[in-house]
């Protein structure tokens, strides 16, 4: 009877331990997941802290949080407000590369297509080397006929008058964005403006010019940039009252639905011309806001309220800034800021 007893708890045990070792691979394996789940944590980090590092590093207030405005194209440092870079591009690849050949060919694209050319930017071209896709040298029996194919690719591309009329008013707004340091949305919708001018024949007997300072001044206004028309107009070198006109017929003809410009965009360009203090400045922001909700100033430039604003702010504060230097900063007359100076003198006595 003991001999029986004595078997059954041998095999009891040795069936007990073989159901064990699963157990013990099953603890081992989870053992092993959570050593796997901690290396990549681990890694991560690392790969933050990596990231971290190759950032731009401020020089004004050493740090390394960054920000980039897609808008203007800028790098700006998220704690003091610095630009660190402007007019930021990316150098790498645009292209998925899935063989060793194709790096060479498809390393970069092709100039995007524009409304700022007259073809936007999609029209073709034949090269003046005397050599084929191949770098072949072109025979001289075929030479005669590529010349012809040159010259009737030359003419038939600049032989419309919308083509020429286009061709000369980009070559003006080209001009205008290298000068008045304007971003890349806005030329394109100045040039979405002068195409519609043009296929609405608005400027028929009137100056490119002049037109085309009237859709830069559109695209300003409605992307609120603080532009005005004189300074376009001395840019481009129009007339700046035949510009005005101009611009009607645009907002009659296009039906433009333009929001009315903020005085306060015009405040710090004016400030930063006339080397004003910042708590000057601050001053007229806080001054221009009770401004803006009097009926004083309804009706009223925003540009030439913006300059009386900032005088009476630097009267206020005790700074000394003659009329002439903050007219000549804001572009305007002193005699239009002594009359917007008395409007700001009735609010502010």
């Amino acid at each position: 009877m003991q001999d029986a007893n004595c078997q059954d708890v041998h095999t009891f045990l040795i069936t007990f331990g073989s159901r064990s070792t699963p157990m013990g691979k099953i603890s081992t394996d989870s053992a092993n997941q959570t050593n796997e789940l901690t290396d990549k944590v681990q890694k991560q980090q690392e790969l933050v802290q990596v990231s971290a590092n190759d950032r731009e590093i401020c020089s004004l207030c050493n740090s390394n949080a960054s920000l980039f405005d897609a808008e203007t194209n800028e790098t700006v440092c998220s704690k003091c407000g610095m630009v660190l870079h402007d007019n930021s591009e990316s150098l790498g690849p645009e292209w998925r590369i899935y063989s060793g050949d194709d790096i060479e060919s498809k390393s970069r694209t092709g100039m995007p297509s524009s409304l700022a050319f007259h073809d936007m930017g999609l029209s073709t071209f034949i090269s003046y080397s005397n050599v084929d896709a191949n770098g072949v040298v072109i025979s001289p029996e075929q030479m005669g006929k590529i010349q012809r194919m040159r010259r009737w690719n030359k003419i038939s591309s600049n032989n419309r008058s919308y083509h020429r009329n286009l061709k000369n008013a980009f070559a003006i707004l080209s001009t205008v964005k290298d000068k008045l340091s304007l971003n890349d949305a806005l030329i394109e919708k100045s040039a979405y403006n002068y195409r519609k001018a043009l296929d609405k024949r608005i400027i028929k007997g009137r100056s490119i010019r002049a037109l085309v300072v009237a859709s830069v001044y559109a695209a300003c206004r409605e992307l609120n940039v603080p532009r005005t028309l004189g300074e376009i107009a001395q840019t481009a070198n129009a007339d700046t009252i035949f510009a005005g006109k101009c611009y009607r017929l645009l907002l009659r003809h296009l039906k433009l639905h333009l929001p009315i410009a903020d005085s306060t965009v015009y405040l710090s360009k004016i400030a930063n011309r006339a080397n004003v203090s910042e708590k000057t400045y601050r001053r007229a922001l806080q001054m221009l806001s009770t401004i803006k909700e009097n009926p004083a100033s309804y009706g009223k430039d925003p540009n030439a309220l913006a300059v009386a604003t900032l005088y009476a702010a630097c009267l206020m504060e005790g700074e000394k800034v003659s009329q002439t230097q903050i007219a000549v900063a804001g572009d305007t007359s002193i005699v239009t800021l002594r009359k917007r100076f008395q409007d700001v003198r009735s609010i502010f006595p």
